[in-house]
């Protein structure tokens, strides 16, 4: 049985460095640009900030936000679950990058113009936003079985030709990780948890939280249209709902501690906290490269004006999820910062998150110098 390993709060000291910061999320919280938030700040390889403020909801008896609160991490999932999946499986031999996904998924150009373009596409698209493919679809309302929905995104035609601009895709993403199942010969839920998770004990990660764990987790919104609940607990992504709750663009529920020890994984050169070498330092070089536009392979890097606030080196590496998560990684400073809230409760109609993020980052930064 999932259990949550508990972390305890923030010591006066840390509280009072980082209070700039603090500052900032509380006053987004009292402003209603979301009920809560915990964050967590790793700095020349060790754990500076861990801490939390306001509650799972607008309620004043709701559940406060803890250090190790679980989240919806949303698009965060891109990278700490299924990058990372391409970044074993290419240590591994078994991913080459320029690998045609028709070749992996036949039904992505079977009966397709040849002129279409799509025999073109490969992996390093995919994981680059490249391919030509759209950003997202309400998929969910006219697919409601995961086969559906993943055979509408094989038959989803390009809008540009592969390889000319990025354009971020879930649609591109949910087929890689359709893909990397199929090289992996495993569910990408089941390979993550085994070969990524485990060997970084994230104990406090995972895919389609347990029924018992769903009440310890911040509602995203209340569904109106299309479950006709108040998802707590559950993916907040309709296409990743279909699909089963794990997919390769949504999915993973995490906390501020875990995804920062994945963070550090990264900063030490595909190292864990047990010296044991997890990912190729050569790899993780590789995928944190520029492909096209802001994007490496799986990753965003910071563009002015930047989540990442004003002070974050070109180098940096880091993904932003749609229901307020953030993690960004600076090799230079050898600094990493998590965000994570649930900024689309009730309704997903604030967007004050993007004033928020570069402030609460800069003021980190600050801190720091």
């Amino acid at each position: 049985m999932q259990t949550v390993t508990r972390l305890p709060l923030a010591h006066s000291a840390q509280r009072q460095q980082f209070a700039p910061a603090r500052a900032i999320l509380e006053q987004a919280i009292a402003s209603h640009a979301f009920p809560g938030a915990a964050y967590a700040v790793l700095y020349q390889g060790k754990v500076i900030a861990l801490d939390a403020a306001g509650r799972f909801t607008y309620d004043n008896d709701s559940p406060q936000v803890l250090p190790d609160t679980i989240f919806d991490l949303a698009s965060v999932t891109k990278v700490v679950a299924t990058t990372s999946m391409a970044m074993l499986l290419h240590d591994r031999g078994i991913l080459d990058l320029d690998t045609p996904l028709g070749e992996i998924l036949p039904a992505f150009v079977i009966g397709r113009d040849p002129g279409s373009g799509k025999e073109r596409v490969t992996l390093r698209m995919l994981l680059a936003h490249s391919s030509g493919l759209p950003a997202y679809a309400r998929l969910f309302e006219q697919h409601t079985s995961a086969n559906a929905l993943l055979r509408a995104c094989l038959q989803m035609p390009l809008e540009v030709p592969p390889g000319t601009r990025a354009e971020y895709s879930d649609i591109g993403f949910i087929l890689l990780g359709k893909a990397l199942e199929v090289l992996a010969g495993d569910h990408l839920a089941r390979y993550c948890e085994r070969e990524i998770f485990a060997p970084l004990a994230l104990k406090n990660t995972f895919f389609c939280p347990p029924e018992q764990l769903r009440s310890q987790i911040p509602p995203t919104v209340y569904d109106a249209a299309f479950r006709h609940r108040i998802i707590q607990g559950e993916v907040h992504d309709e296409n990743a709902y279909v699909l089963g709750g794990a997919s390769g663009h949504a999915g993973l529920f995490s906390s501020a501690f875990d995804v920062l020890t994945f963070a550090a994984c990264i900063l030490a050169e595909g190292r864990t906290t047990e010296g044991q070498q997890l990912f190729c330092p050569e790899t993780i070089r590789l995928f944190a490269t520029k492909q096209i536009g802001s994007r490496t392979l799986g990753w965003d890097t910071p563009t002015p004006p930047s989540s990442s606030g004003s002070y974050f080196s070109p180098s940096s590496i880091g993904h932003l999820g749609y229901v307020g998560t953030s993690l960004w990684i600076d090799p230079e400073r050898q600094l990493a910062v998590v965000l994570l809230t649930n900024r689309t409760w009730p309704d997903r109609s604030s967007k004050a998150i993007q004033q928020v993020r570069p402030q609460f980052h800069d003021a980190i930064v600050k801190t720091l110098s």
